[in-house]
């Protein structure tokens, strides 16, 4: 072999290891609709840096904060279209897909987050996640990121569903949420995240609902003034992929991803238990009265969602795997 075909061997060799080193780094952008101090934006920072470390780099998630990568139904549509996508969503949004994922968002149905971290990882749950990514093609990395309690934010305060008779309430646009409340008596007004602050402001609606720390993080106690603990829905979301990004990763760093998805869905769950009163507090301070409330008449009101939505049986799947 002459020098010259050595030296053309030896860059077709080395051009091949380069393709196959640039094949073997997968890079993801996990969009999310809140601030970078919220607890999800902390614990998606703090996923892809364990992610990063754990893979030797070959795994790059890129976090992008305040709806930079659009709203959350936006960043599902793209990962649906074999971008490679993620966020952090609602899991009734999923329902469109699968039906029976909207148990997650029922309202009064979990008490603690650990009942819901529990039924997370069971395996009826787990089987509807598969069913997701045959149908959708986004997977579910890990559904135990909990954002809180929703509370009723209001201009006028509210004692029990009569109060809420003919109020534009933002909600998020998933059947679970709309019918949850309209039962509780407000008028579902399904509008982008990023757009509640000015909707309030101008009056184009009436009231939202949203979990302490969102509350303080888009600075919805300028707009505001009163928040009623009605507590209606505990918001547990997932992180979720597109299918197509998800399948360039080996089964080694699949699985290393998946452990560092739950792991931190837990650590963000707990920043967010432990900053969503002395979220209330500073909204308090800023003048917005923080009120306790009767939950039982809510919770007649809603009780008919459940059959009116078809969940009954996953009702019972969820009291069966908590043993209640």
């Amino acid at each position: 072999m002459t020098i010259l075909n050595k030296a053309t061997c030896l860059a077709v060799l080395l051009s091949g290891a380069l393709a196959v080193g640039a094949q073997a780094e997968t890079t993801i952008r996990i969009g999310t609709v809140l601030a970078p101090d919220d607890p999800m934006g902390q614990g998606l920072d703090k996923f892809a840096a364990e992610v990063a470390d754990a893979t030797g780099g070959e795994v790059n998630i890129e976090v992008f904060h305040n709806s930079q990568l659009g709203d959350t139904t936006e960043m599902l549509d793209q990962a649906r279209a074999g971008a490679g996508v993620g966020t952090v969503t609602d899991v009734a949004r999923l329902s469109e897909f699968v039906p029976s994922l909207a148990i997650m968002s029922a309202p009064f149905l979990f008490d603690t987050y650990e009942d819901a971290d529990t039924f997370a990882q069971s395996d009826a749950y787990l089987g509807w996640g598969d069913e997701l990514e045959e149908k959708a093609g986004l997977v579910m990395l890990a559904s135990n990121w909990y954002q809180g309690p929703r509370h009723a934010l209001t201009q006028m305060p509210v004692t029990g569903p009569a109060d809420l008779d003919g109020v534009r309430m933002r909600t998020i646009g998933a059947p679970v949420w709309i019918e949850t409340i309209r039962a509780m008596g407000a008028e579902p007004t399904p509008i982008a995240w990023g757009e509640v602050y000015s909707a309030l402001q101008l009056g184009t609606i009436d009231a939202a609902e949203a979990q302490p720390t969102a509350i303080k993080g888009a600075k919805l106690y300028e707009v505001i003034k009163n928040v009623t603990k009605t507590g209606h829905i505990q918001l547990v979301t997932a992180l979720v992929v597109s299918a197509d990004a998800w399948n360039e990763l080996s089964d080694e760093h699949k699985q290393i991803v998946r452990d560092l998805a739950v792991e931190n869905g837990r650590y963000a769950s707990g920043l967010t238990i432990e900053l969503g009163e002395k979220a209330l507090e500073d909204v308090a301070a800023s003048g917005v009265t923080i009120s306790e409330v009767d939950l039982a008449p809510f919770k007649e009101a809603v009780a008919p969602v459940y059959e009116m939505l078809n969940l009954t049986s996953e009702a019972d799947m969820v009291r069966e795997v908590l043993a209640k």
